[in-house]
């Protein structure tokens, strides 16, 4: 029976050397931008409640347009995987063109809502019970730091562009350099803008979006400017922007496919900005616990996110090669290895929730509560794990219009639900309103593992463009 387990399961030397030759560098390009993340959220903790409330705030709305961005180049990307695949370099070249205008688009449409709608959209946020002064303050913090962030979307969107074409070809090490490059950078303007140090002015919360906005660029220019003078390495450069024409029936495919993921990931991060909201009609200190919370979730989270986007480039490049029996067990095996990963990194989670919360200059209750939510969100990141992996595979496969059901609809069909009726109607103690939520991604585990079981995401897109 083992030997049955080990072989549907457990790869072979030559199966791990691939896989983490190629999903390490990415993980550490997410650790390393999610630790500067931590890093900026903890000096603008240091400042009080009032300031880390206000930038986590419009930090949502950030995360929103990240995913956003995400799920534009995820539908182009399908195609790139299964193009690089069966070695057609011209293929790539229109799925490239299409993620630059999405891009673009999306990119004018969010700094026009930000700027128009900054500060209703930060007043949502804002607990009615919170005292007028303190929800003024959390307000004007919020607007300094929102009205500096717009200029942080052009690299990041267009950087992404770059970033995601570059892993399909294998290289996911220049991404990782660029996220290292800014690094230095980040956290050396964090600290001489936040507080005025090595001779820079004291700019606060302005401060912090500023150092942002350089590191964000820096990371882009790397990929960018090293994707241009490697076109040996990336042969869908050559002659990208001679014209930006995309036949016309891969336009309506990649729309087709497309279009689900980018509504998916839109309508997701938006949902999980308002399963946020939610908790954060019951008071400031909330927002302040999940803020502290997500900072260090998110660090963890880099193992399990960015596996599940090595399955979508290594399925689906075994699926446009028309390799299709190994795609399923090879997508086996890193199922496993995923989720396994996760687990392991909830373990070294766990010690750390009673300790990370206590670098912020906040009250004990705060430092409490985030520790609680913490260790809820470590005892569930096997579970994300496993899901985030099915997402994937059903996504390597072309089969957009699940994995829009497959996210979408547990997102706003169970969890927002429950956590509006949790926290609107009940009197139930936030931990349990937390925990009921997080906890409710089980449902999500089953669905995912019969969907990947039945099979419907073998398939080749790309054979006959």
């Amino acid at each position: 029976m083992f030997s049955q387990f080990r072989k549907k399961f457990i790869g072979d030397r030559t199966f791990y050397k691939t896989v983490l030759s190629m999903v390490i560098p990415m993980i550490l390009q997410n650790l390393v931008t999610n630790f500067v993340s931590l890093i900026d959220n903890i000096m603008v903790g240091s400042m009080g409640t009032e300031p880390m409330s206000g930038v986590s705030i419009v930090n949502q709305f950030i995360f929103v347009f990240n995913v956003t961005v995400f799920g534009a180049v995820a539908g182009p990307s399908i195609f790139g995987a299964q193009f690089f695949g069966k070695g057609d370099h011209e293929g790539q070249k229109y799925t490239f063109r299409f993620r630059l205008l999405i891009c673009t688009a999306i990119i004018f449409v969010a700094a026009a809502i930000f700027e128009l709608f900054g500060s209703p959209l930060i007043k949502l946020f804002i607990s009615k019970e919170s005292d007028p002064q303190q929800a003024r303050e959390i307000l004007g913090y919020g607007m300094d730091y929102l009205r500096i962030m717009i200029f942080s979307l052009v690299p990041f969107a267009i950087g992404q562009a770059y970033s995601s074409i570059v892993r399909e070809c294998g290289e996911t090490r220049i991404p990782m350099v660029g996220a290292m490059s800014a690094v230095g950078i980040n956290v050396l303007l964090d600290y001489g803008l936040i507080f005025g140090k090595l001779g820079m002015p004291a700019m606060g919360v302005k401060g912090a979006a500023i150092a942002t906005v350089i590191a964000k660029t820096v990371e882009a220019l790397v990929v960018i400017v090293w994707a241009h003078t490697h076109p040996q390495r990336n042969k869908y450069i050559v002659g990208a922007f001679r014209g930006f024409t995309i036949p016309k029936r891969l336009t309506a495919d990649i729309i087709r496919r497309g279009t689900p993921l980018f509504i998916n990931e839109f309508l997701w991060s938006l949902g999980m900005s308002i399963v946020a909201q939610c908790y954060s009609v019951r008071s400031t200190e909330v927002v302040a616990a999940r803020n502290i919370s997500s900072t260090m979730t998110n660090l963890f989270s880099s193992v399990y996110l960015q596996m599940g986007a090595c399955i979508a480039i290594l399925v689906g490049a075994k699926l446009g090669a028309n390799k299709l029996k190994e795609a399923r067990d090879l997508d086996n095996k890193l199922l496993f290895f995923a989720v396994a990963a996760a687990a392991t990194v909830a373990v070294c989670m766990l010690p750390l929730a009673e300790l990370f919360p206590r670098f912020y200059n906040t009250e004990d209750s705060v430092r409490s509560l985030a520790s609680y939510m913490i260790l809820i969100q470590a005892l569930t990141m096997p579970m994300w794990g496993y899901t985030n992996a099915c997402y994937f595979t059903l996504r390597s496969g072309g089969k957009t219009g699940i994995t829009f059901l497959f996210d979408f609809g547990f997102t706003w069909l169970l969890m927002i639900p429950l956590a509006a009726v949790l926290s609107y109607f009940t009197s139930l103690d936030i931990r349990i309103v937390f925990a009921a939520v997080t906890f409710s991604e089980i449902v999500k585990v089953f669905i995912g593992y019969f969907m990947v079981r039945s099979n419907v995401w073998i398939n080749n897109i790309v054979d006959d463009i």
